[in-house]
């Protein structure tokens, strides 16, 4: 669908009528808007350290596990530490959900350019069904994956080693 481009006239209303949209919003509005999307950015900050953190320790763990013959204790440990790791990303997940869901995208909608909101709507399309055909899976494959599903994939699969070695032990 082809949609023609504004006219001069309705650009410049358009202009005049966001001018207008921001000049009545209450002083500070932009600061706390920053301050907000700030706070966004650190949490997603603090997330990555905890998942360098927790992937270099699973990591020698793991490598402890196939080199020596440890203790069924030290899987136990890993599996543990990975429970750890999976519902912290998951309060992070939660805490930021609730920054931009509660705070930074109702903001939004009262300013003239809604930059998170335009591009999560662009990134979330149509959910696609799982099929068993390589057209489906190509497409499903294809689609967008939310970082935090993706990376909580990880600390599953370290507890999968875990769960493998603690098994081969009995």
């Amino acid at each position: 669908m082809d949609v023609d481009p504004p006219t001069p006239a309705e650009a410049a209303e358009a202009q005049e009528a966001a001018v207008d949209e921001v000049a009545q919003l209450p002083d500070h509005y932009f600061e706390l808007y920053s301050l907000a999307v700030e706070m966004a950015d650190r949490t997603s900050a603090r997330r990555l350290t905890a998942n360098t953190f927790f992937v270099t320790v699973n990591t020698g763990l793991a490598a402890l596990l196939g080199a020596h013959s440890f203790q069924w204790y030290v899987a136990v440990a890993g599996m543990v530490l990975c429970v750890a790791w999976w519902a912290l990303l998951k309060s992070y997940r939660d805490l930021n959900d609730a920054k931009f869901n509660a705070v930074i995208n109702p903001m939004e909608q009262r300013l003239p350019a809604r930059i998170f909101s335009d591009e999560w709507a662009a990134l979330k399309r149509e959910p696609v069904k799982f099929a068993l055909n390589r057209s489906a899976i190509t497409q499903w494959l294809g689609r967008y994956w939310e970082l935090g599903v993706v990376e909580r994939v990880v600390p599953v699969v370290f507890a999968l080693i875990y769960l493998v070695n603690l098994l081969s032990r009995l």
